[in-house]
């Protein structure tokens, strides 16, 4: 993968690979991500976690982190924690949601 390969759909497949270890449900599908900007290798990705208090929020965030770094293309990455919109569960993925019977 090169640069010009690099893409908000690569990062985001990417980030499937992230989970909110208390939920063990990829940050995607938790609707956690609100958005991915890739410009020229910057990767920014905008998103929040379940809840301000959250324990594995730093952990996440680090695996988060990690994933994208590891990306062919990657110079840079920068995660923004937002609280605005707040989360909710209606925010999962609703075949996920389905499933876990919400």
């Amino acid at each position: 993968m090169t640069a010009a390969t690099l893409s908000e759909e690569v990062a985001r497949n990417a980030l499937r690979q992230v989970k909110d270890p208390e939920l063990d449900l990829n940050i995607i599908d938790l609707g956690l991500v609100y958005g991915i900007d890739v410009e020229d290798g910057d990767v920014r990705v905008t998103m929040t976690l379940t809840s301000p208090g959250c324990p594995a929020g730093p952990m996440i965030t680090n695996d988060a982190y990690r994933v994208l770094r590891a990306l062919e293309g990657v110079k840079d990455v920068n995660i923004d924690i937002v609280w605005e919109p707040y989360w909710t569960p209606e925010r999962i993925d609703p075949k996920v949601r389905a499933l876990m019977g919400l």
